[in-house]
């Protein structure tokens, strides 16, 4: 198996045992037997739902941006594997919500689940850790070739590593089996993929950091 399939198989494979999960309304707590129960509007549980929906969304966003910019299929592949993967898991995210009978948005700072809400606010439409900027969004819009491939590459790994940092956060503080087990799959699948976007970048004579 190529090394720019590892992250989407491991993202699929999560999303696999999250459908089944949801199936059989294992989106509840793993309770060793005591019935379900559902997390409540600011338990980890909503809040990584919530906001790794919005962290997933410009990922989606910036790789089918550069799917129009570049010609180049590796990197258009690396696109449409991410932009599919984190769609369907951030569908995911917002049917539990949904299942949960929670709000998909609260007046609580991003990340005040992990304890974060004091940090400051985020910057021209960064609203958490590793998201780009819009200023950096429209860059990518206006570039062509090797250049967007760059760009979009550096973006998506500073992308992948508030991801990590986040999933991290859920696997740690998140009481729904299936949920923890998907934040799981996602620090795997995006580790991979932080991986195979550092040798592409090494091919085009650049780093992860300019």
């Amino acid at each position: 198996m190529s090394r720019r399939h590892v992250g989407w198989v491991a993202g699929t494979a999560a999303a696999v045992l999250v459908a089944a999960g949801a199936i059989t309304y294992a989106v509840a707590q793993d309770s060793g037997g005591t019935g379900p129960r559902t997390p409540g509007a600011e338990s980890a549980d909503a809040g990584f739902a919530r906001d790794m929906s919005v962290h997933h969304q410009q990922a989606v966003e910036m790789s089918y941006i550069v799917r129009d910019r570049t010609k180049n299929e590796e990197v258009r592949r690396l696109a449409y594997d991410i932009a599919q993967t984190q769609a369907n898991q951030r569908g995911m995210m917002l049917g539990w919500l949904d299942l949960w009978g929670l709000p998909k948005v609260s007046a609580e700072a991003p990340m005040t689940w992990m304890g974060m809400g004091d940090m400051p606010p985020g910057k021209d439409g960064a609203l958490m850790p590793g998201m780009a900027t819009d200023t950096e969004l429209r860059k990518l819009q206006a570039l062509n070739g090797k250049q967007a491939e760059i760009l979009y590459l550096r973006l998506m790994t500073a992308h992948h590593q508030g991801g990590i940092h986040m999933a991290e956060g859920c696997v740690a503080k998140c009481s729904v089996g299936v949920e923890k087990r998907l934040a799981q799959g996602m620090v795997d699948a995006q580790q991979s993929e932080i991986e195979l976007m550092a040798g592409m970048l090494k091919e085009r004579g650049a780093q992860a950091r300019p």
